[in-house]
């Protein structure tokens, strides 16, 4: 946490001198936009980060009359856009956790600006009935005094999570190829030496993952997943979390690390989560750039509006509109006045 910690502070300090130089909401229109550019947003594809990047977009787009995009892609080569100014906004940058930003940073091509939000965690679990049952659904316990990933190993355990395809291992799932969570998690296994005991499987897509934790949660299966919070799935089931050794700074730089060693495993550092912003795009859009500083989305409104999402069955545009249109009280505080009322016209 003190290295992550430490480089936002650098950062920070970079952009508050950034805004020293006259950032201000006060008018309509940020003079970026009104220079004719298009503010690129990082397309992510996972529920909370294509929430938040929506709603973003549309704040820029009614309240500042700017030309607004998301360009699609997975986490690693979006960072990297980010970097070389292709993407202006990664509104859901989890601070320290890629190889990628951490580089752009240390060549101050990008920056972090603000929290996107706080509170949140990330880690292995499993289904709480897995350790505790369910007697409303009649689960007996499966694995009553599995606590920790040091346990994992244990032939038994392994056995309950097989997997369907090579049953003589377990299965993990991991998070889709190309998202920096793939990475770290693939290392943890290496470092943990469960490689050779579970299967590393990486769903095609976000809704993938979100589908298997699903199917097997409704049917009272055994699963062992990486998981993260905010998101519907965390909100709507009872997971428990599995403890892991002490983060570190230093185990945390071999994990991140594409080449790092995998000598030891740890936990997620604590959770550090901001708008990754082009440094470039950052002097040159300080209007956006304050904007961005106070856009802090209350944790519960996030899974609220993810839970949305998944009970209504509509995708993060709409769930942006009905954040807009019923959290005035929360997203006002981040615009002018002026922007304010032509965002709440603009839903009308």
């Amino acid at each position: 946490m003190g290295l992550i910690m430490s480089m936002k502070r650098i950062k920070l300090a970079g952009v508050a001198a950034i805004l020293a130089l006259g950032a201000s909401t006060s008018g309509a229109s940020a003079s970026y936009c009104g220079d004719g550019n298009v503010v690129k947003f990082a397309g992510i594809s996972w529920e909370s980060g294509a929430f938040i990047t929506e709603v973003m977009m549309k704040i820029l787009e009614k309240g500042y009359d700017c030309q607004v995009d998301a360009i699609p892609g997975n986490s690693i080569t979006l960072e990297q856009a980010t970097a070389n100014n292709d993407i202006q906004i990664f509104a859901e940058e989890w601070i320290g956790r890629s190889d990628i930003w951490n580089k752009a940073v240390e060549l101050d091509q990008v920056v972090a600006v603000g929290q996107t939000f706080v509170g949140a965690s990330e880690g292995w679990f499993v289904p709480d009935y897995v350790i505790n049952g369910d007697p409303a659904r009649q689960i007996a316990p499966m694995a009553p005094d599995l606590k920790s990933v040091s346990q994992l190993s244990d032939p038994e355990i392994v056995k309950l999570f097989t997997d369907p395809e090579e049953p003589s291992k377990g299965r993990f799932l991991n998070c889709p190829s190309g998202w920096t969570c793939e990475g770290i998690s693939t290392a943890k296994l290496e470092a943990y030496k469960l490689d050779e005991n579970y299967v590393n499987f990486r769903p095609g897509t976000g809704t993938a993952l979100d589908s298997a934790i699903t199917s097997a949660y409704l049917q009272g299966e055994p699963i062992l997943f990486y998981y993260w919070s905010p998101t519907a799935i965390m909100g709507k089931f009872k997971l428990a979390q599995l403890e892991e050794p002490a983060y570190s700074d230093a185990c945390w730089s071999e994990l991140s690390k594409s080449d790092g060693k995998r000598e030891e495993g740890c936990a997620f550092p604590g959770v550090d989560v901001a708008y990754g912003v082009n440094s470039t795009f950052a002097k040159d859009a300080p209007e956006i750039i304050a904007i961005l500083e106070k856009a802090t989305f209350p944790l519960e409104d996030v899974n609220g509006s993810l839970a949305f999402m998944v009970d209504n069955s509509v995708d993060a545009p709409v769930a942006a509109e009905e954040f807009l249109k019923t959290k005035a009280d929360v997203w006002g505080q981040w615009v002018s006045d002026e922007a304010r009322a032509k965002i709440e016209e603009s839903l009308k």
